[in-house]
């Protein structure tokens, strides 16, 4: 006779993780370790398998229900009173309540329990690797022919497993909720491959080292292949001769070592160029030489420092910004003073002998205070 395997993985809607996954297909090595047959219990959406409510429960001698909390709800019985006659163990699942109030197992090798605890079976999962791919796009542009770029790469992402990440590199919105260049420049880094249709995107993968499918959604190219063959980057593909074999091809070279060698040097020819380029644009701004130039912060970071409290007294920035807000107070309190001269200068020529003198008087007190001013 066989063994049923069931987990949430065999129930519509029953919020099956990868974890649960994992332990279900580890849980068939211990079977076949065993010498066991057994069926799969599945429900949409994963495939194949059997449908624990319509099997014949007589065929099973044993049924396993593994990973995942097991408690005394509607789904749990109806899947206990049908299996009823088999010999029913739970294998690495969580038990909620106390097992001396509740326990419907035959066989318990629990996750968790009022008993004890140890550790979760995926631990002992063994499963190869599928490269984190980043995917870049850039929005669509009068002069770019974005759809045609976009449905390639999405051939591409749905033509293997591989783990994608999307990745919006603008900051003026972002989608993706990344907050500073920083941020964005860090999660390429960590990629395994870039796929992008952005200039930036094919420039910071090469500048930390990532292998990158850059596609130029100009026909007949444009600023990216430009970029690509000024750096000697040979992995770059007009829109409009790109076809699937091509970029199936270069996803595949970019996955190898030699990508990743080829993709440094790259990196190492464009900082020589661009360093070039730095000191050019000092010269051509007639600044002083280096012994007469002022220490030099760069600006944002700088900023940001005096904002969490740092070199405000060293840069005496606290004191100034201090003199500024004093100065634009003075300079609204003189605003309002001259507004009441003017209102009294209107009131003098219209009131009687015995006021005018008291106007005057007041007249003179405020003209004084402007005069501090």
């Amino acid at each position: 006779m066989k063994t049923l395997l069931a987990g949430w993985f065999s129930f519509e809607e029953g919020n099956a993780t990868a974890g649960d996954l994992l332990a279900g297909d580890l849980t068939c090595e211990w079977l076949e370790q065993a010498g066991c047959s057994y069926d799969i219990a599945l429900a949409p959406p994963f495939r194949g398998g059997v449908d624990w409510r319509s099997v014949d429960p007589q065929k099973y001698s044993n049924v396993v229900f593994v990973c995942g909390p097991f408690q005394n709800y509607k789904r749990e019985s109806e899947f206990l009173v049908r299996f009823a006659r088999c010999k029913i163990i739970g294998l690495d699942v969580s038990m909620p309540i106390p097992l001396d109030v509740w326990n419907p197992f035959d066989i318990l090798l629990e996750r968790d329990s009022s008993v004890g605890t140890q550790p979760d079976i995926v631990f002992l999962s063994r499963q190869p690797r599928v490269p984190v791919v980043g995917v870049i796009l850039v929005e669509p542009y009068r002069e770019g022919t974005t759809q045609v770029a976009d449905a390639a790469i999405h051939r591409l992402v749905k033509s293997r497993e591989m783990a994608v990440v999307t990745i919006d590199t603008r900051l003026d919105t972002n989608s993706t909720g990344l907050r500073s260049s920083a941020e964005i420049e860090s999660l390429i880094a960590r990629m395994d491959v870039v796929v992008t249709t952005r200039l930036h995107g094919t420039v910071l993968a090469l500048k930390n080292g990532v292998p990158v499918v850059a596609i130029d959604p100009e026909v007949g190219g444009a600023k990216i292949r430009r970029q690509a063959e000024t750096i000697g980057w040979p992995v770059v593909f007009n829109v409009d001769t790109l076809t699937d074999e091509t970029l199936q091809g270069a996803f595949d070279y970019c996955l190898t070592e030699d990508a990743q060698v080829k993709a440094r040097e790259c990196y190492q020819q464009a900082m020589k160029t661009v360093q070039e380029l730095r000191d050019q644009f000092i010269s051509v701004l007639g600044c002083p030489d280096e012994s007469q130039r002022p220490s030099s912060v760069h600006g944002r970071r700088w900023l940001q420092d005096q904002w969490q409290g740092n070199n405000f007294e060293e840069h005496n920035l606290l004191q100034v910004w201090k003199l500024q807000n004093t100065l634009l107070k003075e300079r609204q309190k003189t605003r309002r003073l001259r507004k009441q001269i003017q209102r009294l200068s209107q009131q003098l020529q219209n009131a009687p002998d015995s006021r005018i003198q008291r106007l005057f008087g007041k007249l003179g007190h405020i003209r004084a205070k402007v005069i501090k001013k």
